[in-house]
């Protein structure tokens, strides 16, 4: 029994509809398709976006693009208010990234507050004997008092201290700022009456005037403190720069400011170079190459505060937290409190980066 053959339809045949159908299958996973890839070929470029710390932002410097070994540019700007700031937040970073091999340290910096030189420094060392990591310091415009410091968590090596031609150094030494407005106020018939437990709790106030006893008493005080903080700077140093004798620290622990050639002499830098120069050193003191070594840096992420207010140095921008801490409240009890600064400048308490 013959079965007939049933021609198809020629494709002119098929209806609008059929047609309509087809389309309407396909444009939906064709769509897919293309968002999928171009998520794939984006989540490279952003990834610098889906750290896990949010605080810090991750980007490509120099030497390889491909290579997964690291060499970290750790930024120390600006004056040092606490150990908490973004300095902070880098080392934080590090800690995490079992990649990073080196750091380089970049400090441009008149030093701060005693406490968060202090503790930055601490952490900095603290990091770098756990991890075994090399460090080279790299100082820009200026590495004085506080900046000096914290570059002194270098682990003693040799060789690893760079200062560029025209950069400032040294300032190794502590303040105590005091300012007395008593005589004044005594113009104005304002009186400062305040009410306290002893006669030193009003020690540093602008407003108190003071018989010539209470004075002395007071400077006796200030002074031993200043000595004792000033007597860490130079072990701190000492531990740094372990070439220098006690004697030569003394020398140069005069709170005097040195340009490049001059602490080259007196061995409170190894060498004159840039911060190439740094990074070439750090790759060598970790058995690394130039073909094995990614140089990093750490930026914030930039808000739309940042981007109205911040410069153009992403290490030390200014967000509306940051005015607002600067210029409230906060700043005049600043100026109160009896506070030690490893700070080369005329007016400690004002300035403040946050850092």
């Amino acid at each position: 029994m013959d079965i007939e053959r049933i021609p198809p339809l020629p494709t002119s045949a098929a209806s609008p509809r059929a047609r309509r159908f087809r389309w309407g299958f396909w444009i939906p996973w064709v769509i897919a398709g293309v968002s999928l890839l171009v998520a794939l070929a984006s989540a490279g470029t952003a990834a610098q976006y889906f750290q896990r710390d949010s605080r810090v932002v991750e980007k490509y410097h120099s030497l390889s693009r491909v290579a997964a070994t690291k060499v970290a540019i750790v930024d120390v700007a600006g004056a040092i208010m606490s150990g908490q700031g973004f300095a902070r937040s880098q080392l934080d970073h590090i800690e995490e990234d079992e990649q990073v091999k080196a750091i380089v340290l970049r400090v441009d910096s008149p030093g701060g507050t005693v406490s968060g030189s202090d503790e930055l420094h601490h952490r900095l060392a603290k990091l770098v004997a756990a991890r075994d990591l090399p460090v080279v310091v790299s100082m820009g415009g200026i590495a004085a008092s506080g900046g000096y410091y914290v570059a002194m968590a270098n682990g003693g090596r040799e060789g690893v201290i760079f200062a560029e031609p025209a950069t400032l150094t040294g300032s190794i030494g502590v303040i105590i700022p005091h300012f007395d407005v008593s005589k004044l106020l005594e113009k104005y018939d304002v009186v400062d009456d305040s009410i306290t437990s002893g006669p030193l709790k009003e020690l540093l106030s602008p407003t108190k005037n003071r018989t010539p006893e209470l004075a002395q008493a007071e400077r006796k005080v200030l002074q031993a403190l200043v000595d004792d903080m000033f007597g860490r700077f130079k072990e701190i140093v000492s531990a740094g720069r372990p070439k220098l004798d006690n004697a030569q620290v003394a020398a140069v622990a005069t709170g005097q400011i040195f340009t490049a050639n001059q602490a080259l002499s007196a061995g409170l830098v190894d060498r004159i170079g840039f911060l190439e120069d740094a990074i070439d050193r750090a790759v060598e003191l970790a058995g690394l190459t130039k073909e094995t070594a990614r140089v990093v840096r750490y930026s914030r992420p930039r808000s739309l505060v940042d981007e109205l207010l911040g410069g153009a140095n992403p290490t030390a921008r200014v967000g509306l937290q940051d005015l607002t801490e600067r210029w409230g409240a906060e700043m005049l009890a600043e100026w109160a409190a009896p506070r030690g600064w490893y700070l080369c400048s005329l007016w400690p308490a004002l300035m403040s980066s946050g850092r």
